[in-house]
C-alpha cells in the first residue's frame, strides 16, 4: 500500500473509531459505540459531578447529546438555553465544563479587534468525532481537531502566539478556518467533502486578506493550484496535507 493510501486508511479509521487509543486500536464499530457511551456517561455522571459541582446532570447529558447536530455552525447559547429551559449562565458554564474535561473545544470568529470576538457566537467541535452523524460536519470536525492540535503545538514550542478561528462577514459568507499569529491572519482553510471548486467566500476573503488559502477535500487524491487574482488556492486531499502538521 502506497503512502497516500495508508494515510487515507488512517484518516478513515479516525473518522469511524475516533483518535482515542482503545477504540482506534480495536477498530470495531460495536466496541467504539460501547466505549463512547461509557466514556461520556462516566465523565458526566462521575468526574464532572464530583469535581465541578454541577447539579443538573440530566440537563448536562441532554446538552452533550445535542452537540453533534450543532457542529459546523456558530452556536447560539440563548437558543440552547431556551431549548433546555435553563438559564443562559448555566449553559455557558456547562460549555466551560465540557472544555475543561476535553469533551469539546471552541473557536471564535476572527476580527481585527479581539474584544469584538469575545461576544460573538463560537463554533464548537467534539473530541469524540464519530458521534457526529452528518458526513460533512464530521469531516469539518476532523479538520478542526488537526488544526487545533497544530496551533497549540506551535504555540507551546515557542514559534508564536497562534490561534484558530473561522471568518464570517455581514453577508453571512464564511470560511471554515483561519489560522492567526498574534491575531494577524496567516492562512485560510476550507473543508469540503468532495467539491474541488473553491467557494466564492474563499476567493473573496483571500482577495481581502491577501494570504494563502487551502481547500481540503475528503474524496479524491489529486492536487490543484488554481489562480485567484494575484493569489492561488491549493486544492488538496485532507489526509495528506494534514499529515504534514506537527
Amino acid at each position: 500500500m502506497e503512502g497516500g493510501e495508508k494515510l487515507k486508511v488512517t484518516w478513515d479509521n479516525l473518522s469511524q473509531f475516533s483518535g482515542f487509543p482503545e477504540p482506534y486500536l480495536r477498530a470495531k464499530p460495536t466496541f467504539y459505540r460501547r466505549w463512547s457511551n461509557t466514556y461520556s456517561r462516566q465523565l458526566i455522571r462521575e468526574d464532572i459531578r464530583d469535581l465541578s459541582g454541577v447539579k443538573s446532570i440530566v440537563d448536562l447529558e441532554t446538552l452533550y447529546m445535542l452537540l453533534p447536530s450543532k457542529i459546523g455552525s456558530p452556536v447560539s447559547l440563548p437558543t440552547l438555553s431556551r431549548d433546555l429551559k435553563v438559564s443562559y449562565n448555566s449553559v455557558q458554564s456547562w460549555f466551560r465544563v465540557f472544555e475543561t474535561f476535553f469533551m469539546l473545544f471552541s473557536i471564535s470568529p476572527w476580527t481585527k479587534r479581539i474584544s469584538r470576538a469575545i461576544h460573538k457566537e463560537r463554533k464548537l467541535y467534539l473530541w469524540d468525532t464519530p458521534r457526529i452523524k452528518d458526513p460533512a460536519a464530521r469531516f469539518e470536525n476532523m479538520v478542526a481537531l488537526e488544526l487545533y492540535r497544530a496551533v497549540m503545538s506551535w504555540t507551546d514550542m515557542g514559534f508564536g502566539n497562534f490561534s484558530l478561528h473561522f471568518i464570517k462577514n455581514k453577508e453571512q459568507q464564511e470560511v471554515d478556518f483561519l489560522i492567526a499569529d498574534n491575531n494577524e491572519p496567516l492562512l485560510l482553510i476550507e473543508a469540503k467533502s468532495a467539491d474541488t471548486e473553491p467557494s466564492a467566500a474563499l476567493k473573496k476573503f483571500q482577495r481581502f486578506l491577501n494570504i494563502p488559502e487551502v481547500q481540503l477535500v475528503n474524496a479524491g487524491d489529486t492536487f490543484q493550484l488554481l489562480p485567484n487574482g494575484s493569489n492561488e488556492i491549493l486544492i488538496t486531499p485532507a489526509a495528506q496535507w494534514l499529515s504534514g502538521l506537527p
